[in-house]
């Protein structure tokens, strides 16, 4: 296994959530809403998700220790896993002009809302599905608060296509430790399948022979 970093949780912990008043908010019917990643999803009203998900820099940070964690080279090759809009992978293409960047999401509404600099660069894929690429293809793969929207079936596969193409690893998915945590994660995640404990992930990483590096997120 390998190391639990702190890249994305500074981010995260920037924003207030009301939990009670999205369970509360017909949230089946939000939820299906949500699951279908178009336009509501991401730049719909928040009760079905993002609520407007604009460039706006934030990501700078993330790609700046992503970066020094790994000491990327000036053309690191960096494949993103459910990459959205693409947003970080425009930051390392801002910090790395001479790396290649590649991302791919099941959400073609994201990718064709990406931004126009780096559109090229994305395409639509499953994360569950053989990943064209060949072994250790790429510096650096990440996968940020993606796999927890997978089955646990379909982890196992997107698990070992990370670290089939990548040299170096690092995920970030939704957990809990308390029942507090749970509960808070219950009532505000939309398109999550996969509820685990950290241990419970920790398991999963081991058993399906990730040995990359991981964060888990936090609803407190």
């Amino acid at each position: 296994m390998g190391r639990l970093l702190d890249i994305i949780t500074p981010l995260h912990t920037k924003t207030v959530r009301d939990y009670l008043a999205r369970m509360t908010d017909d949230k089946v019917s939000c939820m299906k809403v949500a699951r279908r990643y178009d336009r509501d999803f991401w730049d719909g009203h928040r009760r079905y998700g993002y609520g407007g998900y604009r460039y706006d820099g934030r990501w700078r940070q993330v790609a700046a220790a992503l970066i020094k964690t790994y000491n990327l080279p000036d053309n690191a090759q960096i494949l993103d896993v459910g990459c959205g809009k693409g947003f970080l992978l425009y930051e390392f293409k801002q910090l790395l002009p001479e790396c290649t960047v590649t991302g791919f999401d099941i959400s073609q509404y994201a990718i064709d809302n990406a931004k126009e600099e780096i559109r090229p660069c994305l395409s639509i894929h499953n994360a569950a599905v053989p990943y064209p690429y060949g072994d250790r293809e790429f510096d650096l793969v990440i996968s940020i608060t993606t796999l927890h929207n997978l089955p646990v079936y379909a982890l196992k596969n997107a698990l070992r296509e990370i670290e089939r193409v990548g040299k170096n690893k690092y995920v970030a998915v939704e957990s809990y430790d308390s029942e507090e945590q749970l509960f808070n994660l219950q009532c505000w995640a939309l398109t999550c399948e996969s509820f685990y404990k950290t241990r419970e992930w920790i398991w999963i990483y081991n058993e399906f022979g990730y040995t990359g590096d991981y964060e888990f997120i936090y609803f407190d």
